[in-house]
């Protein structure tokens, strides 16, 4: 599918942009100095590399203390805290608006999740 990687917005409306540009996104919001944070970088790195479609379902990491902007708007108090998107506003996934902490499984399953809706999505523009 294109190979899409991780996402790194660089400033809020870097993180704009990335909504704007894709029907689903994923938001890791994460701090350098959060060890909890590096124990799941590489779990969201390889969901990225599985469920991401180009222009339809984005997976983007956002450092808390370079865009506070972003961390402001979005309430985020905790790291890492994952934030799902569908047309640029929060939504919830399989009934959690976000997940707080390293929680490989929610994460996985949040991501299988949005990684199906991707698939029907681009199913559904094929026909």
């Amino acid at each position: 599918m294109g190979g899409a990687s991780v996402q790194h917005p660089e400033t809020f409306a870097d993180l704009q942009a990335v909504l704007a540009a894709n029907t689903y996104v994923a938001v890791d919001f994460f701090a350098d100095w959060c060890p909890p944070c590096k124990q799941i970088a590489p779990v969201f790195e390889a969901l990225a590399a599985k469920h991401a479609v180009d222009g339809v379902l984005a997976f983007a990491k956002v450092n808390v203390d370079h865009v506070q902007q972003a961390a402001v708007a979005y309430g985020v108090t905790a790291m890492p805290t994952f934030m799902f998107f569908k047309e640029g506003k929060q939504v919830a996934v399989n009934g959690q608006a976000l997940i707080r902490g390293a929680d490989p499984r929610s994460l996985g399953a949040a991501a299988e999740k949005l990684g199906g809706l991707a698939q029907k999505r681009v199913a559904e523009a094929a026909k």
